[in-house]
C-alpha cells in the first residue's frame, strides 16, 4: 500500500488477536488488524495510515467468468510440491465449528464459522450491521440504513452478494435479477453499479464475508440479519 507517498509492504506475521490475523509492514515490524485495516502495534500507530477497502464478492468460477470473460488465474504450477485443491489446506478446521485458538466472546446467534457478509459504508464502525449468507442466499436482497447511508444488498444463486448506496430510493422486489423500484420502474444492475430508468447511478459499496465469530469479537454490539 502507499500512503502519503511511501510504499508499505505488508506479510503476514504469524501472530492473532481474538484469532484473527495480524499482519506486519516490513519497513517498521508494525503490526496490522486486518479487520479495521489499521497498524494497532509499533511505529505506525497513531499516524492516521488506513488501508483502503474495496469491494470484494465471493462467487463460483463460472459466475465469475461469465461476467468477466478476460479474467486470467495463477497457475496451480509453481514449482513446489503442495496440494492446492480447495480446503485442502484447512479441511480439519472447516469440518468442525471448533475454534483454533481462543477469542474473548462467542455469541449463538448463528455458528462460530457461519459466514458473514460485512458492509463497509461510511459509518459502519459506529453503526455495524452483518448480514447472514445462509438469509442472503434464501432471500437474495436485502434493505437496511448504516449510519446515514441507505443500502441495498442483491444476492445470486452462486452464493455471490454486492451492496450498492441506495440513497433516497426504495425497492419493492428482486426476483430472478429483476430489481423493480417503489413505483414500478425497473433497475439495472451491474457488477458496479445500479442504473435506473433514466439514468439514476447508484454506486457499489465495499463490503467482504468474513467468519460470525471474528466479527463478533470485533463489534459484538452489532447490528445482525438473519
Amino acid at each position: 500500500m502507499t500512503h502519503k507517498g511511501v510504499t508499505h509492504q505488508l506479510g503476514t506475521s504469524g501472530f492473532l488477536y481474538k484469532s484473527n490475523k495480524l499482519m506486519y509492514d516490513k519497513a517498521t515490524q508494525s503490526l496490522w488488524n486486518t479487520i479495521e485495516g489499521k497498524p494497532v502495534l509499533g511505529p505506525l500507530v497513531g499516524k492516521e495510515i488506513e488501508l483502503d477497502v474495496f469491494p470484494i464478492v465471493t462467487t463460483t468460477w463460472g459466475e465469475w467468468k461469465s461476467l468477466h470473460p478476460q479474467t486470467k488465474v495463477l497457475s496451480l504450477n509453481t514449482g513446489y510440491n503442495r496440494d492446492y485443491d480447495e480446503g485442502a489446506a484447512y479441511h480439519d478446521y472447516f469440518a468442525t465449528d471448533e475454534l483454533m485458538f481462543p477469542v474473548p466472546e462467542l455469541d449463538k446467534s448463528l455458528k462460530n464459522k457461519d459466514e458473514v457478509l460485512i458492509i463497509r459504508s461510511e459509518g459502519f464502525r459506529e453503526d455495524p450491521l452483518a448480514v447472514s449468507n445462509k438469509y442472503l442466499k434464501k432471500e437474495k436482497w436485502h434493505q437496511n440504513k448504516i449510519g446515514d447511508t441507505n443500502v441495498i444488498v442483491l444476492g445470486d444463486d452462486s452464493g455471490a452478494a454486492r451492496i450498492y448506496d441506495r440513497k433516497s430510493y426504495s425497492f419493492d422486489s428482486f426476483i430472478k435479477g429483476s430489481l423493480v423500484g417503489s413505483s414500478g420502474e425497473e433497475w439495472e444492475q451491474s457488477p458496479t453499479k445500479l442504473t435506473g430508468p433514466n439514468g439514476e447511478v447508484l454506486e457499489r459499496l465495499p463490503s467482504h464475508n468474513m467468519f460470525w465469530f471474528a466479527w463478533y469479537n470485533t463489534y459484538p454490539e452489532a447490528r445482525l440479519v438473519k
